[in-house]
């Protein structure tokens, strides 16, 4: 599926749980770039599902460090936490297909219960693109009114996709990648290396990647330019897309910034902040230029680093 704007519409959507680093600036003005070549527009969209972990204040800063950067945005912006009906409602459509289910199933549960199969298979339990052990399937089959029950209960659960069926409707799917000068390549979704996937928790009516879907198909999103950590994870969005009846955008993948010892920037390391580099006397111009948006290319000591999770950026 193809979005049928006429005017590209990107977007950069950074979550309010730190300060912005290195690798943020890169992905923000990787985005200006093209919105810029293409005569398109420029979203900021504010990914604050996580309520624990995201603020205001931090809010607050991302937007001072984008503005101190000289990267301008459309006045509106959206905040994921003021659209979880949204969310909801998207799940519920999924769950009336019996395309979702209930997981009671904690992470120490799962990990023995994978460890136990290793055990007696001998042999290693597949994982995903991050590495975790695919889900068992252990809460597949439970019964719906005793899973009714348990939830009423106030037992804690999330809500996971039930992939085979997901595939066995949506069929073969696949996404289409641009590079740098727009050329494009189509690209085939490996959505079963995921395997059943968290799409909301007991407390959050979604994920990163049900909010992400949504968000991209009501904003009018065409291209979506992110770093290369999360391309695996769009096989899982592209197959919400084709389950959901939504626009699929074009894709470009960026290469990410690394640290002395060859891991990615994240702000749960402390890699140093935009803000640390304003207070040492770096300018906004010699950012832009270290990163390659002077007319040169990317940052020299950019090299891909191995992929990592959405909450750890």
């Amino acid at each position: 599926m193809a979005s049928s704007s006429t005017q590209p519409v990107f977007r950069f959507a950074p979550s309010p749980n730190g300060r912005l680093h290195l690798g943020h600036a890169l992905s923000a003005l990787t985005n200006e770039r093209f919105a810029g070549r293409m005569g398109g527009r420029l979203l900021l969209r504010i990914e604050d599902i996580d309520r624990e972990r995201c603020t205001l204040a931090f809010e607050q800063a991302l937007r001072d460090d984008l503005a101190w950067l000289g990267v301008r945005f459309e006045p509106e912006l959206r905040r994921q936490s003021e659209h979880f009906a949204d969310y909801a409602a998207a799940l519920g459509l999924l769950q009336a297909r019996d395309l979702v289910y209930p997981c009671f199933c904690s992470r120490q549960e799962t990990r023995v219960a994978v460890a136990a199969e290793e055990a007696t298979s001998g042999r290693l339990w597949c994982v995903d693109p991050y590495g975790a052990p695919l889900y068992p399937g252990t809460c597949r089959a439970c019964d719906r009114e005793v899973a009714a029950a348990r939830i009423a209960a106030g037992e804690p659960h999330v809500l996971r996709l039930a992939m085979d069926r997901a595939i066995a409707e949506v069929g073969d799917v696949a996404f289409s990648v641009i590079d740098a000068d727009g050329q494009a390549e189509t690209i085939t979704a490996q959505p079963a290396r995921w395997g059943d996937v968290v799409l909301a928790r007991r407390d959050v009516p979604t994920s990163y990647h049900l909010a992400v879907v949504l968000d991209d198909a009501l904003q009018g999103v065409t291209h979506v330019v992110r770093g290369r950590d999360l391309e695996a994870a769009t096989d899982i969005h592209v197959v919400l897309q084709y389950l959901l009846g939504l626009p699929t955008p074009l894709y470009h993948f960026h290469e990410l910034l690394t640290d002395g010892s060859g891991r990615k920037l994240a702000k749960s390391r402390g890699s140093e902040s935009l803000a640390d580099l304003r207070e040492r006397g770096v300018t906004a111009a010699q950012i832009r230029q270290r990163l390659g948006f002077d007319g040169g290319g990317i940052l020299a000591d950019a090299e891909p680093a191995q992929p990592g999770r959405r909450g750890d950026q």
